[in-house]
């Protein structure tokens, strides 16, 4: 579970800067501008991705491994 989480996690921060990264140069990469219903809530979504991610890592660090 702990290796999920910490996955789950690293994908969830990848994803959150690549979209701000989108948002900011233009450049085509990440998830999240793909996703229609985000229309105008781009720069919000990648900020909860990053706050998402950071919960998860640390739910990751308070687990027992196993």
């Amino acid at each position: 579970m702990k290796e999920l989480l910490g996955l789950l996690g690293f994908l969830a921060l990848v994803q959150g800067v690549l979209g701000l990264l989108h948002e900011f140069t233009r450049w085509h990469v990440g998830l999240v501008q793909r996703l229609g219903f985000l229309d105008g809530y781009e720069v919000y979504a990648s900020v909860a991705l990053i706050v998402l991610a950071f919960a998860l890592l640390a739910a990751a660090e308070s687990r027992k491994p196993g």
